[in-house]
C-alpha cells in the first residue's frame, strides 16, 4: 500500500507540474522529476490518501469517463449560472438539500463533495456519513432521493468503480 501511495502521488505531482509549466524543456522535466520524486517520498510514505484508489484498467477507465462526465456536467452549470446572471428575472430557489451517497470510503465522499461544490450553482457544506448537505441555487425538489437523482448520480457511479 505504501508504494501505490508514493508512485500514485509522484504521477499527480509530476502531470501537475508538468502542465503548471507547459515546457518540455530537459531542465524542466529534471527538475519535476526530483521534486515531484522528493515530495512523494517525503509526505506520502506515511499517508493513505490513494490506498482506496482502484488502480485497475476498469478504473483507469472509469477515471476517465467521470473526467468527461464532470468536464460537462462543469460546463452546464456554468451556463445556467451565467443565464441566471444576466436575466435576473429568471427565478431562482436557493435553499439547503440533504442527499445521500453510496460511496463508502472517505476519499470517494470527499472526491464527490468537491465534485458538487466545483459545479456552479451548487456547494457541499457539511458531510455526515453517508449523507452530504448541499446549499442549490435552484432547488428543484427538495425530496431526498430526488435531489440525490439529480446532483450526485451523475458523479456517483464512476466514482463507485473508482474509490469503492
Amino acid at each position: 500500500m505504501k508504494f501505490k501511495n508514493i508512485i500514485l502521488s509522484f504521477i499527480l505531482l509530476f502531470v501537475t507540474w508538468m502542465l503548471l509549466n507547459n515546457k518540455f524543456d530537459i531542465q524542466i522535466v529534471g527538475v519535476g522529476l526530483v521534486v515531484s520524486l522528493f515530495v512523494s517520498f517525503a509526505v506520502c510514505s506515511k499517508c493513505e490518501i490513494f490506498s482506496k484508489v482502484n488502480v485497475s484498467p476498469k478504473g483507469i477507465i472509469y477515471f476517465f469517463l467521470y473526467f468527461f462526465v464532470f468536464m460537462g456536467e462543469l460546463i452546464k452549470s456554468n451556463l445556467d449560472v451565467a443565464r441566471r446572471v444576466i436575466a435576473p428575472s429568471l427565478p431562482i430557489n436557493p435553499g439547503i438539500v440533504e442527499v445521500e451517497t453510496q460511496l463508502k470510503t472517505k476519499i470517494g465522499r470527499l472526491v464527490l463533495a468537491n465534485s458538487i461544490t466545483l459545479t456552479p450553482g451548487t456547494l457541499s457544506m457539511d458531510i455526515k456519513d453517508d449523507k452530504i448537505f448541499v446549499h442549490w441555487i435552484n432547488v428543484t425538489d427538495a425530496d431526498k432521493e430526488n435531489a440525490t437523482k439529480e446532483i450526485v448520480a451523475k458523479f456517483e457511479k464512476y466514482l463507485k468503480v473508482i474509490y469503492g
